[in-house]
């Protein structure tokens, strides 16, 4: 049973340099606000980047006849996709300097089209870059070298339906291009959901949280895209390959684990049946204050062992309860959050709190009534969160860094961890410009063996060289991870920037198995070159 694609925010205009929404925004009098709260940023802001002042060369390559009308070398569009929304890409932007812009731009409508794109691009030494919301922040979706003969960007958000819904199985199976609100605003009338909702759910696809591995907005159970596949349809210079749809399957190693977080390096993921549940109806949440850090981490740890299952567990450390205004007397805190679909979940908001009381959390009553200012403080969080990216790119036109970055280790080793970058990543970003770094940490997922710290650094920067600052901190940063034998990331993805760390974390031998894939599928080296392997 097709559903029909619908999303009134369609009609709004995207930036092509920046974040989300061009009216969204913050305007030149916000953007100086930010910058006064980072000593050393500039007297006034960047100006907002126009496509008709980049060097947008004529295309090097020409379509075959039969593909023209799903392929445009309109400069606006392949500006829009030329870069992810990394802060290294909007500075880049900013700064007149986006590097190599793709040549063309295809919009197939369906897996015979991808293919004869790839067939093209085999034959004609032409790079092709998966394309879906153009969201990633960690140098994913942009060319880099120059072995190729041009470059194609496949945006694939025209395959953007839900094809089919069992509802008997809670599954449906939806095209790789749909994003987020489009998906779910298809699966909203049969009263089911996909549940899976990270930051840039707006701007991001199905294929690209599948390519990427990437987590939802959940802390706990069912938080990471993996563990909602059934099965995928993906699209290869070698064949198409399409899983069985199985609940559970010990038949070898498994074909969808190939191609998750692939990164379009393997294949074009096209279609996936995915587990979707019905819409949540009961939902209780709350916020616990702590002033000991650390005793706030030990009860994280002691929710993500228990039997609760928060939809939210969010911790945040002091500068970051300050940012999002979640506090303002120099506390953690705690966000907890649950969510039902068949039962009341106020029992089980209850026994979290007296579980955080217990670790020292300061926390509202079970029946304290909503309007409380704990319940202001989650309010207050989701906002921020929501707003954050915007708020990065007014900064970044400051000429302030700001570096976001996540990970995940076991629980012996997230305290030291988070203390240790905390100082060698704020001391790197001291050392680049001269000026003292604000570094921010909150756990974005939990799990019983471990969590996944998320950091923020925001300094100001040395004008001109920003980007320089910025490899300064990531470098830093990459380093510190890789001594904790913490992952490179958590949720972001590998992309091109975290290449270096991603290839002294993985074992010797996968990386020769995944070479020999690459080139098994890849004999001609075309799909996303630079990421993942070489």
């Amino acid at each position: 049973m097709p559903a029909t694609p619908s999303d009134p925010n369609l009609t709004r205009a995207r930036s092509w340099w920046g974040w989300g929404y061009t009216d969204a925004h913050p305007d030149d009098a916000e953007c100086a606000a930010l910058g006064a709260l980072l000593p050393g940023t500039l007297a006034r802001p960047l100006p907002i980047p126009r496509v008709a002042d980049l060097p947008v060369a004529r295309p090097g390559v020409t379509p075959p006849p039969a593909l023209a009308h799903v392929v445009t070398a309109d400069p606006g569009i392949r500006a829009a996709h030329a870069m992810g929304k990394a802060y290294r890409d909007v500075i880049r932007a900013l700064r007149g300097r986006p590097g190599r812009i793709p040549d063309l731009v295809a919009h197939p409508a369906d897996d015979q089209q991808v293919a004869d794109l790839l067939d093209w691009a085999g034959e004609h030494g032409v790079a092709v870059i998966p394309f879906g919301g153009g969201s990633s922040v960690v140098g994913g979706v942009e060319y880099r070298g120059d072995a190729h003969r041009a470059v194609l960007s496949l945006d694939l958000t025209s395959m953007n339906r839900v094809l089919e819904i069992d509802t008997d199985g809670g599954s449906a199976r939806i095209q790789a291009g749909a994003l987020g609100p489009v998906l779910e605003s298809q699966l909203r009338p049969h009263g089911l959901t996909l549940r899976h909702f990270p930051q840039s759910f707006e701007f991001s696809t199905l294929g690209g949280w599948l390519a990427t591995r990437a987590g939802g907005h959940y802390a706990t159970g069912r938080t990471r895209i993996d563990d909602f596949v059934q099965s995928l349809n993906v699209v290869t210079p070698a064949g198409v390959s399409t899983s069985w749809r199985l609940p559970a399957s010990g038949a070898g190693p498994s074909p969808d684990r190939l191609f998750l977080g692939s990164e379009g390096s393997l294949g074009v993921i096209t279609e996936a049946w995915m587990r979707v549940q019905e819409r949540p109806r009961h939902k209780a949440s709350a916020s616990v204050a702590f002033t000991d850090f650390h005793r706030a981490l030990d009860a994280v740890r002691a929710l993500a062992r228990s039997d609760l299952a928060p939809a939210n567990c969010r911790l945040l450390d002091p500068g970051e309860a300050l940012l999002s205004g979640a506090a303002h007397d120099g506390a953690a805190v705690l966000v907890l959050g649950f969510e039902s679909a068949t039962a009341p979940v106020e029992d089980r908001l209850a026994t979290a709190l007296d579980l955080a009381r217990a670790h020292g959390g300061r926390a509202p009553s079970p029946a304290a009534d909503r309007g409380t200012p704990a319940d202001t403080a989650v309010g207050a969080w989701r906002s921020a969160f929501l707003r954050m990216p915007y708020l990065r790119d007014g900064l970044a036109r400051m000429g302030a860094v700001v570096e976001t970055f996540e990970t995940a280790a076991t629980w012996d080793r997230i305290p030291e961890l988070i203390d240790d970058v905390r100082t060698q990543v704020g001391a790197a970003a001291l050392k680049a410009t001269g000026h003292p770094a604000t570094v921010n940490c909150r756990l974005t997922h939990v799990y019983p063996d471990g969590a996944a710290p998320y950091f923020t650094v925001a300094v100001a920067g040395r004008p001109g060289d920003e980007v320089e600052v910025w490899d300064d901190i990531k470098a830093a940063a990459n380093d510190v991870l890789h001594r904790h034998r913490a992952t490179i990331t958590h949720h972001h993805a590998v992309g091109r920037d975290h290449r270096p760390g991603y290839d002294l974390q993985r074992p010797q031998p996968f990386a020769l198995a995944l070479r020999a894939a690459k080139n098994a599928l890849d004999p001609h080296g075309i799909l996303n070159p630079g990421v993942l392997i070489d």
